[in-house]
């Protein structure tokens, strides 16, 4: 069995345990709420301004035997650079404060998340870093494709408001494409083994994270996650 059917296999129970978050199943279905929606891009904010610099790290830690990923991880790097904007905008056309939201500390589950990234990379595998491009990139092309827009529709929002979900959508479909090839050439199980880890523990801290985010517009909610 290819190596990126191995992994969707190995991760199967982890996605569904994600995919069954109340506010997803709401994001889906485009009934989630503004609040919501706002708590879920700041709580992106801070993991992609990351995306950069933790590719930047597992570049430089790849062994020569991978440098056919290395170059990889470059292409990846000028694509990715500069996302998180993108994100500061759509709070502003949402209403929100870009500035409070990037002045904000993490939720407590984004903040791991990007810790263990980080030290998997320092401490462990570096490759174990596309297990986190495995739940991300998945993650967001089942929110652009299928909720973006009933989203914008039911929120009465601008497409300003959804240039990083929208955007996304198209980009990670490709990026899936080329990110499927990437991990069939992954032959080492110890490199096979570190994706995978590495997903299932970013698909339960995501999942934690969407866990939290409100559900309806309450106040005492917002400043936990604005």
């Amino acid at each position: 069995m290819p190596f990126f059917d191995t992994l969707q296999q190995h991760t199967a129970a982890e996605r569904a345990a994600l995919f069954s978050v109340p506010v997803i199943r709401d994001a889906l279905a485009g009934t989630a709420s503004l609040e919501a929606y706002v708590a879920f891009l700041a709580q992106a904010y801070h993991h992609v301004r990351h995306t950069v610099p933790l590719m930047m790290a597992c570049g430089a830690r790849l062994p020569s035997r991978l440098e056919w990923l290395r170059g990889a991880v470059c292409e990846y790097i000028e694509e990715e650079y500069g996302h998180e904007r993108w994100i500061l905008d759509d709070i502003r056309a949402c209403g929100g404060d870009p500035q409070q939201v990037a002045a904000s500390r993490p939720a407590l589950p984004i903040e791991l998340m990007v810790a263990y990234l980080y030290d998997t990379i320092a401490r462990g595998n570096p490759v174990g870093l596309f297990g986190m491009v495995n739940v991300l990139e998945g993650t967001s092309i089942a929110l652009a494709t299928q909720a973006a827009g009933s989203l914008q529709s039911s929120l009465g929002l601008p497409d300003q408001a959804f240039s990083y979900l929208s955007s996304h959508g198209a980009l990670d479909q490709d990026h899936m494409a080329t990110y499927r090839s990437l991990m069939n050439r992954l032959d080492q199980p110890d490199d096979q083994q570190a994706v995978i880890d590495a997903a299932n523990v970013v698909y339960r801290l995501y999942t934690a994270m969407f866990e939290q985010l409100p559900r309806a517009a309450q106040p005492e909610a917002r400043h936990a996650f604005a």
